[in-house]
Order: C-alpha cells, then structure tokens, then sequence
C-alpha cells in the first residue's frame, strides 16, 4: 500500500511538473481549456440531457407494451371464473396477461413535441459552442496580455539598463569633479525609480501567466510559461472590413443568433402542442389475459397448468375516443400562453442581433481608433527617440542637467508603453472582428 500511495504522488508530481515545464501555444491554450473547462463539460452534459430527451420523444410514438402475473389466496365464498360455479372453502389461483396500447391521433401532439426536442437540442448545441467561444476570447485575451505584459517588463528592464550605465558615467563624471553630485542624486533617483517600474512590471507579467494558468485549470500553475509568436507585425495600411459585411457573416454563423433561432422554433411548436388539445384523442389497445385456478378438477387431480391456460383464456382489442367538450379553458390558456411565449422569443431573438451589431460596431470602433493610435504612437516612438539621443548626448557633455534627461527618458518610455498598448490592443480587436467572420483566433 504504501509503494502504491508512493507512486501515486509521484506520478501527480510528474504530472504537475510536466503542466508547468510546458511551454504553451496560443492554439494548445485554447484547445486545453475547451477540452477541460468545467463550465464547457456541464454545458456538453446539458446537451447530452436533451439529447435523451429528444430520443425519448421518437420512442413515445411506439406502442406501449406490459405484462403482469397475478397471485391470489382467497377463503370463503369464491366465484370460479373457469367454472362458472360458487363455492364455499379456499382456493389459489394465478392470472397472467399481456397488453399493448398505441395512439392512433392526438392532434399531432407527439409528432410536434418531437420537433420542438429537436429545436431544443439544436439551441443547447449553440448554447455549448457559445460557451467555446466566450472561453477561447478569454484565453486569447489574457494570451494577449502577457504578450504586452512581457514587451513592457523588456522596455523597462532596458530603460534601467540605460539609466544605471548613466549613473555610473555620472559617478565619475562627479568624483573628477565635472559634475555636481546634485546632478548624481537625480540619476541615481530616476534609477530607482525604474527599478519599481521593473518590479511592476514583474508582478504585472507574473499575475497575468496565473490568470492564464487558472483559467486553463492546470493542477499546477508553477513555472508556467507561453511561447511568444516570431514577431506580430501590423501594416500601416490596414483596412478593416465594413461593420455591415461583418455583420452579415456573424449573422450566419454566430450561435448566439442561432441560439436563439432555435429558441423561437421550439416556442412555436409549443403553440402547435397547445392547440392539439382541441382535438379528440383516439388509441387503440390489445391484450390476452389466461388463468389457472388450483380448484379447477378433473378426475379428482387438478388440472395442469398448461391446460388451463389453454383454455382459461380470453383476447381483445379496442379502441378509444376521447373528445374534448369543456376543460374549463385550459386549452385556451396554455394557446395564449405560447402565444405570448412566441413573442418573447422574438424579442430575444431581435435583442440577440441587435447585441451583436453593437458589440460588432463598438469593435469596429475600438480597433480602428487603435490603428490611429498605433500610427501616431509609431511616430511618436521616433521622435521621441531622436530627441532622447539629443538630451544625451548634450547631458553627456554638460549642456543640460539630469532634470531635462529625466524628462526626455520618462517621455520616450511613456512612448514606447503607448504603442505597445496601441498594438496589442488593435491586434486583439481585429482578432475579434475575425472571430466574428468565423475565423479562428491565431497568432
């Protein structure tokens, strides 16, 4: 037991290591989290739910078939039903039978309950596939975010490398007495400054990789790490699609629309259902019902079995009529009912594509104000550049003094940061403009 329970830890820890040591892929976090997302699998099972209940209303329009065995002890006066004699004393007796019953008509409510589950079971599909796609947004979002997370800690860690190669220029600058040491307190101060910004960005990066590891519900989030793609490179000529044409495509396909499409059909079916009941309901029925009775002699000795069956034995078959006359307007009721229910179901069904045009537009919006922003954070990049290696060179030779070093540093950094920020944010709304296409989500 204790080898058994020694190799079941190792084996967790193996697997631990293994999750932790892998270096991921935007497509195998995605493809991980949609393979064992909690939320995803109860969704499937939901599915699987209406699955049985759309097979159960094929077999509801077969016929119903049962059997039953009947044991009696019975003292006293008895009637003998083989015989067709009173007596006075105790007997035992046994009855067998088998019936079947089948409806015949029922104002199509079996047929239409039967569309309607399939109506259901497409909509629980669409339900499930959107659960897929909210899940690989968020993935790609936080996937994202580390990528960003990882160019500004790169930023960062370079602006300090810069400034601490200053500092140490300006320490000898200062002790062969060609700088004030006022001059050295201000560098040494922007260094400490951007050693915080590192630690933040440290943090920042180490936080959004847990994000990532949680949200793919890894045993271990320890060391977990992702590839980073060769290069992501934007054109500055970019045209995005038209909100319409992007529309049209999701309109399509989405299965939030399609959610929803299958929700109003299985509401009209529901009407279809309801107005059955103003119909009579007609089924028809068969059985065979043989007795063998232990009073039933013959020369003394009671009959066998077999004999008696073969003879104690009756067969039938029927049908039945119900017509409706008053149900005290129960009928009526559940009609207005679904009639309502339809409108509700038109109304989500509007809502759904309005939703979707909005959350179209306002990403239309956000990613092309994002491209203007990259443009000009593009060229604010360069000329922030040429003006820092101005301020330098003219700190290096004394012209200016730290303070306008300081100020020329801190606004090429805040440079870099906005087009990073403007980047990664034009490639995450276009993703999603294509994600509206039907495009997969790649790097």
């Amino acid at each position: 037991m204790k080898r058994l329970v020694g190799v079941l830890f190792f084996t967790l820890a193996l697997l631990s290591g293994t999750f932790a040591q892998k270096q991921w892929t935007l497509q195998e976090c995605i493809q991980y989290a949609l393979d064992n997302n909690i939320q995803i699998k109860r969704q499937e099972l939901q599915t699987k739910v209406n699955k049985k209940d759309y097979q159960q209303s094929q077999y509801n329009m077969l016929p119903s078939v049962g059997g039953s065995v009947n044991h009696r002890w019975s003292s006293g006066r008895n009637f003998n039903q083989a015989t067709g004699t009173v007596y006075e004393g105790s007997d035992m007796s046994d009855n067998f039978s088998i019936s079947a019953e089948a409806v015949l008509f029922s104002g199509f409510q079996m047929k239409n309950t039967l569309v309607k589950n399939k109506y259901i079971l497409e909509k629980s599909l669409q339900d499930y596939q959107k659960f897929k796609n909210d899940i690989s947004l968020q993935i790609a979002t936080v996937f994202l975010q580390i990528l960003f997370n990882q160019e500004a800690l790169a930023i960062a860690e370079s602006q300090l490398q810069v400034t601490s190669l200053q500092v140490e220029k300006t320490e000898r600058l200062v002790e062969a007495g060609n700088k004030p040491k006022g001059e050295l307190f201000q560098i040494q101060a922007q260094e400490a400054n951007e050693k915080y910004n590192v630690i933040n960005a440290k943090n920042n990066l180490n936080i959004s990789l847990l994000t990532l590891a949680q949200l793919l519900e890894l045993p271990s989030t320890d060391g977990f790490s992702i590839i980073s793609p060769d290069s992501i490179e934007i054109s500055h000529t970019n045209v995005l699609s038209g909100v319409n044409e992007i529309y049209t495509a999701a309109e399509s396909n989405f299965p939030e629309i399609k959610s929803a499409n299958f929700n109003l059909k299985s509401r009209e079916k529901d009407l279809d259902i309801a107005r059955g009941g103003f119909y009579p309901y007609l089924s028809a029925s068969a059985g065979y019902n043989a007795s063998y009775y232990r009073s039933v002699k013959m020369d003394g000795k009671t009959i066998p079995l077999f004999d008696q069956l073969k003879d104690n034995n009756n067969k039938f078959i029927g049908f039945n009529l119900s017509i409706p006359i008053f149900s005290k307007f129960q009928t009526r009721t559940s009609v207005s009912k679904a009639k309502i229910g339809i409108l509700d179901a038109e109304y989500n069904l509007n809502q759904a594509k309005k939703d979707l045009y909005q959350e179209i537009q306002k990403a239309h919006a956000d990613a092309s104000a994002a491209f203007e922003r990259y443009n000009a954070a593009s060229e604010a990049i360069i000329s922030n550049e040429e003006s820092f290696k101005y301020i330098q060179q003219k700190y290096d030779l004394g012209i200016v003094n730290s303070v306008d070093y300081n100020i020329a540093k801190n606004d090429l950094l805040k440079a870099k940061s906005n087009y990073i920020q403007a980047k990664y944010e034009y490639v995450f709304k276009t993703k999603v403009l294509d994600f509206y296409k039907g495009l997969p989500i790649v790097l």
